[in-house]
C-alpha cells in the first residue's frame, strides 16, 4: 500500500513524546524542525518510512544529542541520500548559520543573508 501524503501517524516515530497524540515541544527551534520535516515530507522528499528509519538510525548512533538535534542531523542525512541537498552545501550553510549567530546581538532573531553564488 503507498503511503498518504496526509499527516503522518506520530505514534511510529521514535522517541516522540505526544501529549493528547500531538508532538511536544520545550523549544521554538523544536516546533520548527518538526515542521520543516512535515513540509519537506508533504513535497514528496521522502517517504515516512525513510523518516522513520533515518530518525532511528541517528538516535541509535554513536553521538548523543537532543532529540531535536538528532531531527536535525537524519533530516540533513537523508536529504542528502536523495539528492536533494549537496553535502558541501549543507556545511557551508552551517558555517553561515555560525557567523551570523556570532555577529547576532543576544535576544535578536539570526538572519542569514542570501547566497549570491549560483
Amino acid at each position: 500500500m503507498a503511503e498518504s501524503s496526509s499527516t503522518p501517524d506520530f505514534t511510529g516515530i521514535p522517541g516522540l513524546v505526544l501529549e493528547d497524540g500531538e508532538p511536544v515541544f520545550h523549544e521554538p527551534w523544536e516546533a520548527q524542525a518538526f515542521a520543516l520535516c512535515l513540509s519537506l515530507h508533504a513535497k514528496g522528499l521522502f517517504t515516512w518510512s525513510q523518516w522513520a528509519d533515518a530518525l532511528s538510525k541517528e538516535i541509535h548512533g554513536a553521538e548523543e544529542r537532543s532529540y531535536y538535534q538528532h531531527w536535525l542531523a537524519a533530516l540533513e542525512k537523508l536529504l542528502a541520500q536523495n539528492g536533494v541537498v549537496k553535502p558541501d552545501a549543507l556545511k557551508a550553510r552551517e558555517a553561515a548559520w555560525h557567523e551570523a549567530a556570532a555577529r547576532t546581538p543576544h535576544g535578536e532573531p539570526i538572519e542569514l543573508k542570501r547566497s549570491t553564488s549560483s
